[in-house]
C-alpha cells in the first residue's frame, strides 16, 4: 500500500469498485427488461422522457426519482442514451442499437414471437444461472474426489444436477431456456441467411438440424430454401415439447449414438456445451451420417473460434466472459488449434472457415 502514491490509491479504489460493483448492470438491464421499458421507448417513437415510460410501464408516478437513476446506470452503460433537445428542458430517452435488440416488436406482447434478446438475457440473468457462480471457487479447491463424478461442474454442486438434468426435471427452468435458445436462433440465423446461406446451401435437399432443440434454426432454412427437406434431431423430452410445424420434421434421437444421414448437418452452438473427448464422439457420428450421402455432405458448424480475426476489447471481454460461463457445465470455447484438433481426432481432414457472424463463426468440414 505505501508504495502507491495518493493518486494511484485512489485510482485503483474506483477501479475496484467498478468491477465489484457491474453485477449491478446486469439487475439493473433485467429490471428494465422486466419492466419493459425497451418497448415502452419504442412504441413511443423511439424517444421518450421518464413521466412517458413511467406511464407506459405501470409504475407509480411516486418512483419516477427511482426510474431516472435505473435510467442513469443503463444510459452510462451504453443501453439508452439520453438528450434534452427535443423537449426543453426534459430528458429524453432514445435506444441505441443494443437497446433496440431488447425490443420484442410483437403488437400481441408475445416475447417468444419476436427476435429479440429479452429472452436470453432473463435467461442468463435468472436465479439458477446467477446462484450458480457463487460455488466457482469451492468448484476449483474441491477437486474431483471431494465433488464427486455426478457433480463434476459447478453448476452441478450448486443445483445437484447438471444442466441438461435439470432441464428435464424442472419445467419452468426447461421453458426459460428453450424461449432463449430460440431467440438467440433467430437473430444468428438472420445474419447467416444474409451473409452466408446462399453458398452454404446450394445443392442441398436434405438437412438435419443436430440438437436443434425446437428448430428455430431449421426453421429459418425451410422458408429460405422451401425445397430442403429440413429435419431437427433432440432428446425426447425437447422434441415431445416443440410446436407442431408443417415445415420440419422432429425426430427425438441421441446424438452421442446416431445422428440421421442428409446432405448437411447443422450443429448450431453445441460443441461448445461439451468437453473434448465427448466432441470428437459427436463429430465421428457426424461423419458416419454425411458419408452415408456419399462425398458431396457437409458439416456447418456455427461456434467461436476464440481469438479469430481483429477484435476489439469489447469483442475479447465478451468471448472471455462467455468461456468462463460455459465453464460452470463443463463446457469450452475453443480456439483454432483446439478446433482443429478436435476435428483431425474424429477423422476429418481439417475445416475451413465460411463466414463471420458476430460472436460466431460458420464451420464447414474438410
Amino acid at each position: 500500500m505505501d508504495a502507491l502514491s495518493t493518486d494511484e490509491l485512489a485510482q485503483a479504489e474506483r477501479e475496484l469498485y467498478s468491477h465489484f460493483l457491474s453485477y449491478i448492470k446486469s439487475m439493473a438491464l433485467k429490471c428494465a427488461v422486466d419492466l419493459a421499458i425497451p418497448d415502452a421507448i419504442h412504441r413511443h417513437g423511439g424517444a421518450a422522457t421518464l413521466p412517458d415510460i413511467v406511464a407506459a410501464v405501470g409504475i407509480h408516478p411516486s418512483k419516477l426519482p427511482q426510474v431516472r437513476r435505473l435510467m442513469n446506470v443503463l444510459t452510462l452503460s451504453g443501453i439508452f442514451v439520453s438528450n434534452s433537445t427535443i423537449a426543453g428542458d426534459a430528458v429524453v430517452y432514445e435506444l441505441t442499437r443494443s437497446s433496440r435488440l431488447l425490443v420484442t416488436g410483437g403488437d400481441d406482447g408475445d416475447e417468444s414471437k419476436a427476435a429479440s434478446h429479452s429472452l436470453l438475457l432473463k435467461f442468463l440473468v435468472s436465479p439458477t444461472n446467477v446462484s450458480t457462480f457463487f460455488a466457482m471457487s469451492t468448484w476449483f479447491t474441491g477437486g474431483d474426489g471431494d465433488i464427486g463424478a455426478a457433480k463434476s461442474s459447478f453448476f452441478a454442486l450448486t443445483h445437484g444436477v447438471d444442466r441438461w438434468e435439470k432441464n428435464s426435471k424442472d419445467g419452468n427452468d426447461n421453458d426459460l431456456f428453450n424461449v432463449a435458445m430460440v431467440a438467440d436462433t433467430r437473430i444468428t440465423m438472420e445474419i447467416f441467411l444474409r451473409e452466408a446461406g446462399a453458398d452454404v446451401m446450394r445443392g442441398v435437399g436434405t438437412l438435419v438440424d443436430v440438437g436443434g432443440r425446437h428448430g428455430q434454426a431449421a426453421k429459418a432454412i425451410a422458408a429460405a430454401f422451401p425445397d430442403v427437406k429440413c429435419t431437427v434431431m433432440d432428446l425426447p423430452h425437447v422434441v415431445s415439447q416443440a410446436p407442431a410445424d408443417e415445415t420440419v420434421e422432429f425426430v427425438a434421437g441421441d446424438m452421442f449414438e446416431h445422428i440421421p444421414p442428409a446432405d448437411v448437418l447443422l450443429l448450431k452452438s453445441i460443441l461448445h456445451c461439451w468437453e473434448d473427448d465427448d466432441c470428437i464422439k459427436i463429430l465421428r457420428r457426424c461423419k458416419e451420417a454425411i458419408s452415408a450421402e456419399g462425398p458431396g455432405g457437409k458439416l456447418i458448424i456455427m461456434d467461436v473460434i476464440m481469438g479469430s480475426g481483429q477484435l476489439g476489447k469489447v469483442t475479447k471481454e465478451t468471448l472471455a466472459l462467455f468461456d468462463l460461463y460455459m465453464m460452470c457445465i463443463n463446457g469450452v470455447k475453443r480456439d483454432e488449434q483446439r478446433w482443429r484438433k478436435i476435428f483431425f481426432e474424429a477423422g476429418f481432414s481439417g475445416y475451413k472457415l465460411v463466414a463471420m457472424l458476430g460472436l460466431r463463426s460458420v464451420i464447414e468440414r474438410a
